[in-house]
């Protein structure tokens, strides 16, 4: 039958309706404020085989490695009519354990086998571990919080209690992490009760065609897309300042190359898995992949597992960018994921010179802490993630203050932050000054000062502190990220990647990382001191 394209085009929508209904569903029940605050979550819509349909417009390094967790969860367990699975294993599936997915197959009347799979994954604030909000300088992942394999925790729409106070005995929050866990099967259930209601509207049998040509259509806008870049090998590297355990940089380097309408993109080279906790896995590899190459792209594709098809990822084992346990993977996920997404960036520039922009800051800036808040009379864990600036482009200058590439959070509103933690916001601000120049400026970073008001203990996992973002095409590189403690009015500089204990009244500045410009700037306008590196060396 021939496609029609504008039924395709309600097909879509429809779809990603649900995926953003399931997000809606999950944050406004949450009872964290990572999740109904900066909205650190992803919702999505599965097929039958548990490839992608469609994605909430959420966090590009969860949708792109959530099918993994799909996968495993399908493959260990013959789900029924209203089981949830859970799964946060790095090695199973998951990037890191503070972030929980749950999946669930959906069933209509007339079918034995699932016709569809939906899943959300949340991050959760504390999930044990060494280091309150469990992204702990970590040598091994048994460090870093309780390890969760595919485990059924809802059977037949009845939760597991024994299984439940498992998960909840070893977390310091665990009324929130309990209304977290219920909010994420709501979401689901929500993404079942409108996926049956389009199957009965519809039929199964148009739904299933625009679910086939949905992912056929994306595979081919991203052929074609390819199809646009000329044939060859490219070459980028870069690095992570260190893995938080040595001081010795981390490379990550990447050869794309072109041929026709696919491309393989290859990581070896790479450095071996580290000591510390920035070691990714496959599936943030390839999301980061994922996310890059849709970037080319300017029409709005359907981002769903089409996209892939014509491109190899090829991450060699027990590499920075596929480790194998026990590595710890904390940091994995939200910064060796964000300089995987810079060098694939920099070597499609060279292929695609006016369509790639300059690296943005190239960290999460991720803050985590926690401790007894005599107010209230509870334990506290918090975590979230600091913006910075975005990269300069051909088409014009960086964004300043904003979440880039494989983040796509929001910021604690101070209102809240303040409401429900023992501290106080002293400043947060734009970190004028902070951009690379040239033709286009790239965007500045963040100033975030915190004063606590009660003892805690701080982890910080950042980068962009010794390496900064950099320019193309003549572009100077964005200004590195400070991070600095405050102690009776003196002050002392904190590494990159740091576990230390605050007392009350000690004050907390992150300054976060400018994002690089684009193209070459008069020596008048240039930066004192500047570099502007085509590669980072």
């Amino acid at each position: 039958m021939k496609t029609n394209a504008v039924e395709l085009e309600l097909f879509r929508h429809l779809f990603i309706s649900i995926a953003e209904e399931m997000g809606v569903t999950l944050r406004k029940t949450a009872y964290s404020a990572n999740i109904k605050e900066r909205r650190d979550y992803s919702c999505a819509v599965y097929d039958a085989a548990g490839e992608t349909v469609a994605m909430g417009d959420h966090m590009p390094v969860h949708l792109g490695a959530m099918p993994l967790s799909v996968r495993h969860a399908i493959n260990a367990f013959r789900l029924a009519q209203g089981d949830v699975v859970i799964v946060n294993d790095p090695f199973q599936g998951g990037t890191h354990l503070p972030d929980i997915t749950a999946v669930s197959a959906v069933f209509i009347k007339g079918r034995k086998q699932p016709a569809f799979h939906v899943a959300n994954r949340a991050h959760h604030a504390d999930v044990g571990g060494m280091s309150p909000g469990s992204m702990p300088l970590a040598r091994e992942i048994y460090q870093e919080g309780i390890r969760i394999p595919p485990v059924m925790l809802v059977r037949g729409s009845v939760v597991d209690r024994g299984l439940m106070r498992l998960i909840l005995a070893n977390v310091r929050t665990p009324g929130e992490r309990e209304g977290d866990l219920l909010a994420q099967m709501m979401a689901n259930r929500r993404g079942e009760e409108r996926l049956r209601e389009i199957v009965q509207k519809y039929g199964m049998s148009r739904v299933e065609r625009n679910m086939r040509e949905l992912q056929d259509y994306s595979e081919r806008m991203t052929r074609a897309a390819i199809r646009n870049l000329p044939d060859g090998t490219y070459r980028f590297k870069d690095f992570l300042d260190s893995d938080g355990v040595t001081d010795r940089p981390v490379k990550i380097q990447v050869a794309v190359t072109i041929h026709g309408d696919s491309a393989e993109v290859d990581f070896t080279g790479s450095d071996a898995q580290v000591a510390g906790s920035v070691n990714a896995n496959y599936a943030v590899a390839l999301s980061a992949t994922m996310y890059v190459f849709r970037c080319l792209m300017a029409e709005d594709v359907p981002y769903n597992a089409g996209l892939l098809r014509p491109i190899r990822v090829v991450a060699p084992e027990r590499t920075i960018v596929n480790a194998g346990p026990p590595a710890a993977m904390a940091a994995g996920n939200v910064e060796t994921s964000q300089r995987i997404t810079d060098v694939l960036l920099g070597a499609l520039a060279q292929a695609a010179p006016d369509r790639m922009p300059a690296a943005s800051s190239g960290t999460m800036n991720n803050l985590s802490f926690g401790g007894w808040d005599a107010r209230h009379q509870r334990q506290f864990a918090y975590y979230e993630t600091i913006a910075g600036g975005m990269g300069a482009s051909a088409n014009g200058p960086g964004e300043s203050a904003v979440h880039t590439h494989m983040t796509n959070s929001w910021n604690t509103p101070i209102e809240a932050f303040e409401r429900q933690y023992p501290l106080r916001v002293n400043r947060y601000q734009v970190r004028r000054g902070s951009c690379g120049r040239g033709k286009h400026a790239g965007g500045d970073g963040i100033v975030r000062e915190i004063e606590f008001l009660a003892p805690c203990d701080v982890t910080i996992l950042s980068d962009r502190r010794s390496r900064p973002p950099y320019g193309l095409a003549g572009g100077s590189t964005g200004a590195t990220g400070r991070n600095t403690l405050v102690r009776r009015k003196k002050r002392a500089k904190i590494a990159a990647k740091a576990n230390f204990l605050l007392s009350a009244g000690d004050v907390l500045r992150i300054e976060s990382p400018g994002g690089g410009g684009w193209g070459k700037v008069s020596s008048r306008g240039r930066r004192r001191g500047a570099a502007l590196p085509q590669t980072p060396r």
